[in-house]
């Protein structure tokens, strides 16, 4: 199959990005925390390809860890999120009645709350940090993703091979998972790639606001905050990690847009 200009264009922007926060794991040109009060606000160029900031750390090397930290908390997230949703969603669809109308009514009360205003709440009780924001927002995002299973299961639960699963005497929990959670994966791994850039921005906000990774460990959120300062002397502190951003959502964005086109059988026919 060919595959479109859009997945193209999502791939470009994406991968060198992932790469980068791959290759952080193991390698970053210097320590991301080193501080070298001698070489501050250095300009791009020279050894430091794109300078150092106010401690004299060096911009390319943060840029590196702050993908691999950003995207870590965003991928602990999406998979918090599908877990936890996904259980819910499950049950609800699979055994209706009174069960799914408490769960959905649940449900329905926090898809009320906007998922940012969702996670702050909840990171007063959990604490701030990457593991907070990690449960916090996975928290906020679970009810999504139970709306959507539930929907897709409700739609398969009366199909024949459900039926006959039924008849031969095997139990909810086997016809769950062997029959109606296989069928799930195409509109959850649409919905994943959606999420993944909701969290990336949310992690982003909640480090802006101080609440993720402490000082000095580097985030894209917490670089850009302390960039503020310093941006009449040195603008590329606030705008790399902000382009990091905006580069990493369109990619995410245009790779969903494309996964969408390629799995759902109504799209397809739309584009053909």
């Amino acid at each position: 199959m060919a595959i479109s200009l859009r997945a193209i264009s999502s791939l470009a922007l994406v991968v060198p990005i992932v790469s980068a926060a791959v290759v952080a794991q193991v390698w970053t040109p210097y320590d991301p925390q080193m501080l070298d009060l001698r070489m501050r606000l250095v300009p791009p160029g020279g050894a430091h390809l794109l300078g150092t900031d106010e401690f004299g750390r060096d911009v390319l090397s943060r840029l590196m860890a702050g993908a691999a930290a950003s995207m870590s908390i965003a991928l602990m997230t999406v998979i918090i999120a599908l877990i936890l949703g996904g259980a819910i969603g499950l049950v609800a669809g699979y055994f209706r009645g009174w069960i799914d109308r408490l769960i959905m009514t649940l449900n329905d009360t926090l898809l009320a709350f906007p998922g940012i205003l969702l996670a702050l709440a909840l990171l007063v009780v959990i604490g701030s940090g990457p593991t907070g924001i990690v449960v916090a927002l996975g928290i906020a995002y679970a009810p999504s993703v139970a709306r959507v299973v539930r929907a897709s299961v409700m739609s398969l639960r009366g199909s024949a091979f459900v039926e006959a699963s039924r008849l031969m005497g095997n139990g909810a929990p086997y016809s769950i998972l062997r029959h109606i959670l296989p069928n799930c994966i195409t509109p959850l791994t649409v919905l994943a790639t959606s999420m993944f850039g909701w969290a990336l921005l949310s992690e982003s906000a909640l480090s802006f606001l101080g609440l993720g990774a402490p000082p000095p460990a580097p985030t894209w959120g917490n670089m850009l905050a302390g960039a503020r300062t310093y941006l009449a002397q040195a603008p590329l502190l606030g705008i790399l990690p902000g382009l990091c951003i905006s580069v990493s959502l369109l990619g995410i964005n245009l790779l969903g847009d494309s996964l969408r086109d390629r799995l759902d059988p109504r799209m397809r026919n739309i584009a053909g």
